[in-house]
């Protein structure tokens, strides 16, 4: 998995600034903006902060954006960040400002001077957020996470927010990792294997392979891989954090590979149709963040992993299928997998757990194609 950005919370000490050899980051709101570090830092320099918060450059300076001042005089470190935000900025605002520190921290490892920074959490899960890059399938590539140390005045208070929002950035990770997998990587077998893991977490994971499936007559989802080699499967996972509710749903499509099956898709940019199983990546991340934060909910996660391909055993427009509901299906067009898995593992989530609520997740993007449901029928919810 992508390594998440290394964070550790320690107390303010001005008096280590100038030892300090890699980045250091203070935050600016004008050119009056000087704290404890700040002063210690204008002191350090012989003046240079003030001059510089003082010039038409920081005045141009966009919200959020970030200055970097090579070599400062005074101090070991390599370069100082300004970072100009307000402190009555928008938590959006704020994650932005994380970006581009992230962005101008070039790899070294950075000394975050927090100060009274408010939205501290969201700016670094913003750093946290842009520090993502996949390397699996790259020859020889190295990772290299991000190695920042926030300095601030409550340390116990700024670590479990911190921790939280990494909890998030974690699960995020892990979808990304699902969905930037080619599909010959991530089978439906090597998908129902990373979600298993998520026991370690505490969450509770059950496979229905295809002998349960038929079982259960869940043949709108079988239908979609009958052309496939990687045999089809269900993925319940649970989290039991709320105590006697019944749960909320998420439930996720996860089509590794959507060649469009007997009704071929055209060639160009077919490619990217391994990210068809970006809805069930969704719910496998939010399941993960859940259990890190150690929610206080009852949440159960319901995704359907099959391939859609073309084959002497795949499934021709006009035939005619039996959902688990017991409703007759006639597939038309074959690229209508979605939802015919969805048909299934919906109807299975809801006589199996009687949900408080359910949110349907089909690919990660498209602002039609999440929806919001609940018992009495369907609402569109926006991305």
């Amino acid at each position: 998995m992508t390594p998440l950005t290394n964070f550790s919370v320690v107390e303010t000490d001005v008096a280590k600034l100038d030892q300090f050899e890699g980045q250091i980051l203070i935050f600016a709101a004008d050119s009056n903006s000087f704290d404890v570090v700040s002063r210690k830092i204008n002191s350090l320099t012989n003046g240079a902060l003030e001059r510089f918060l003082g010039s038409e450059e920081f005045e141009k300076l966009g919200n959020g954006k970030v200055h970097t001042l090579s070599f400062p005089t005074g101090l070991a470190a390599q370069s100082l960040l300004i970072a100009k935000i307000s402190l009555n900025s928008s938590v959006a605002e704020a994650r932005s400002c994380g970006v581009e520190i992230c962005k101008s921290a070039a790899g070294v490892k950075l000394l975050l001077a927090a100060g009274n920074f408010k939205l501290l959490a969201d700016l670094v899960e913003g750093i946290g957020l842009r520090n993502y890059e996949y390397l699996d399938q790259k020859t020889n590539a190295t990772p290299k996470p991000l190695d920042v140390t926030v300095m601030v005045k409550n340390v116990s208070m700024q670590s479990s927010s911190i921790a939280a929002k990494m909890a998030v950035v974690d699960g995020v990770f892990f979808t990304r990792d699902l969905v930037n997998a080619p599909a010959n990587v991530l089978t439906t077998t090597t998908f129902a294997d990373q979600l298993i893991t998520l026991r370690d977490l505490g969450i509770d994971v059950q496979v229905l392979d295809e002998p349960e499936l038929e079982r259960l007559e869940m043949r709108a989802l079988l239908c979609v891989g009958l052309g496939s080699s990687s045999p089809s499967k269900v993925v319940v996972m649970q989290w039991n954090g709320g105590g006697g509710e019944a749960p909320f749903a998420l439930v996720g499509k996860g089509v590794v590979f959507d060649t469009g099956g007997i009704s071929l898709k055209p060639a160009g940019g077919m490619e990217n149709m391994t990210m068809d199983m970006g809805g069930a990546g969704v719910v496998a991340g939010t399941m993960k963040a859940l259990a890190l934060r150690n929610a206080a909910a009852n949440v159960v996660g319901v995704v359907g992993l099959v391939e859609n391909m073309p084959s002497g055993n795949a499934t021709r427009p006009g035939d005619v299928v039996k959902s688990m509901k017991g409703d007759t299906i006639e597939v038309i067009n074959t690229d209508a997998e979605g939802r015919l898995v969805l048909a299934d593992i919906l109807w299975y989530t809801q006589e199996r757990f009687n949900p408080t609520g359910y949110y349907r997740s089909r690919n990660v993007n498209g602002s039609n194609n999440c929806r919001l449901g609940s018992r009495n029928g369907w609402s569109f919810f926006k991305q």
